[in-house]
């Protein structure tokens, strides 16, 4: 088992579960990943929930892994009463198929193994599940144990909020928070009958919330760099809803070295240019460093479920075979002084809603 100092245990902003028990439209759903640089290949494993009140057209949760070579596999978890998740912390689980009683709950890793036979469970330092897509009759297990490094922010300081101090008002929706932006995992995971076993493979976690939906939106992610261990890119933006009016914006956070590199429009000017699959361009500055980054794919990528006003839809596509380049400089009396230059083709990339009849330019 890993050893994990209490400092790593550090939770970032938003890391309980936000329904509020009311009736209102809500999602939530979390992203965790494991990247195995040896194969060149990214496990992503997303859980959901909406309307957990249950009884309505969308009530239900899912469990959802973009797996080798990007293919897909997909169980949907109707009983909302199967599923918890605890307001204080990151811990939640959806039991599926179990003759376990109705009131779900944590469980050791052995009797999870013993009595669920669909499910999943997730904790900041813990992912386990199994599921089989019963049309095609693909399946999934894993188990691994996570050990936190970058939450967001500086290391050894207060996390922060991925969309500043603002998000803890139901002003923005959905909410976004990145819950750890690099960690390593040692574990396995069974994909279609054959085994992955890793030691120290990179390791992502992030999560989103609301009652809201955004039109359209991009993501770029990455923590498997050529040659630098201690390196983890997220980058994205949306056109989402404000009260009673939309708005796009975007954001670049950046870890090395144990220094939080944030540019977001509060404190930073950030422009993109998005086109509807292929290539991803983001610059961005502030008063003290300049940015560049510049996704690209030539493979066709993979549509994925996203909530949406009208429940679980096919609205997004990604890859995890991403390529990546990265430039990060100083700006210093008018000089500019550059900190690194990465390069990666394990990047995530994604583009997702409506509106895509051409690029997306914007700052």
């Amino acid at each position: 088992m890993f050893s994990i100092p209490n400092k790593l245990l550090q939770q970032t902003p938003h890391s309980g579960y936000h329904w509020d028990n009311s009736s209102r439209r809500f999602f939530e759903g979390w992203y965790y990943r494991v990247t195995l640089p040896e194969i060149n290949q990214t496990f992503a494993f997303m859980y959901s929930i909406e309307d957990p009140t249950g009884g309505k057209p969308h009530s239900g949760g899912a469990a959802q892994v973009l797996g080798i070579n990007d293919e897909y596999i997909c169980r949907t978890f109707p009983n909302v009463n199967r599923f918890f998740a605890h307001s204080d912390r990151l811990e939640l689980g959806h039991w599926g198929k179990t003759d376990l009683p109705p009131q779900p709950m944590w469980l050791l890793p052995q009797e999870f193994d013993c009595y669920v036979q669909e499910g999943y469970q997730a904790s900041a330092t813990w992912n386990q599940g199994t599921i089989k897509d019963p049309g095609s009759n693909n399946t999934c297990s894993w188990q691994y144990e996570i050990k936190p490094i970058y939450g967001w922010g500086n290391s050894n300081e207060s996390q922060q909020s991925t969309a500043g101090l603002i998000s803890f008002l139901p002003i923005f929706e959905p909410g976004w928070q990145i819950l750890m932006a690099h960690g390593l995992a040692r574990g396995w995971i069974e994909w279609n009958g054959k085994r992955y076993e890793f030691i120290n493979a990179p390791a992502y976690g992030e999560k989103n919330w609301g009652g809201a939906f955004p039109q359209k939106w991009f993501w770029l992610n990455c923590n498997s760099f050529d040659g630098k261990t201690d390196l983890a890119l997220t980058a994205g933006g949306g056109r989402r809803g404000v009260l009673w009016w939309m708005e796009s914006v975007a954001m670049i956070g950046v870890h090395y070295q144990g220094k939080f590199y944030e540019f977001v429009p509060w404190n930073a000017k950030v422009t993109w240019n998005i086109q509807p699959w292929g290539k991803w361009e983001m610059n961005a500055t502030n008063l003290e460093y300049e940015i560049s980054l510049v996704g690209t794919t030539d493979l066709p990528g993979t549509p994925l479920r996203a909530p949406t006003e009208n429940g679980l839809q096919f609205v997004c596509k990604d890859t995890m075979r991403g390529q990546v380049s990265l430039r990060l400089t100083s700006r210093h009396q008018g000089k500019l002084g550059l900190i690194l230059e990465a390069q990666s083709d394990l990047c995530g990339l994604e583009t997702g809603g409506g509106g895509w009849d051409g690029s997306w330019l914007s700052s």
